[in-house]
């Protein structure tokens, strides 16, 4: 899939800590002209000064032991980010979706999504 001549490939940034799902959603973001980076919790994105570089986050809300989605995504509102951030999660909650959405997500999708439904989402959040 070619890009064409100056064309900004965004990067979008998949945290979360089932490595098959990143893997795929790199692949697809790839394939749809997206630079796609991974990390496996919040920490490991916090650390990286390449974060700087993201476009949207694909976040997921349950990242196993350590911080969790929502936390990540209030820690970089009041370090003043305001990266659009999309939450992902296979946990059936309204709570938590309503927390999410409060936070001031793009979009909330529940695994299994469809990746087009992915794209979608992170074509809106960059205004695409």
């Amino acid at each position: 899939m070619g890009l064409g001549m100056g064309k900004l490939r965004h990067t979008v940034a998949v945290v979360d800590d089932d490595a098959s799902l990143r893997r795929s959603a790199g692949r697809l973001l790839n394939a749809y002209g997206f630079a796609a980076v991974e990390y496996a919790s919040a920490e490991a994105f916090l650390a990286q000064p390449a974060s700087a570089d993201v476009a949207c986050l694909v976040l997921d809300i349950d990242l196993g032991g350590g911080m969790s989605g929502i936390e990540l995504q209030r820690r970089l509102k009041e370090a003043g980010s305001n990266l659009p951030v999309i939450f992902i999660t296979a946990i059936e909650d309204r709570r938590l979706q309503a927390e999410a959405e409060r936070a001031g997500c793009i979009a909330y999708l529940r695994k299994p999504f469809a990746g087009a439904d992915l794209i979608t989402a992170i074509n809106k959040a960059l205004g695409l």
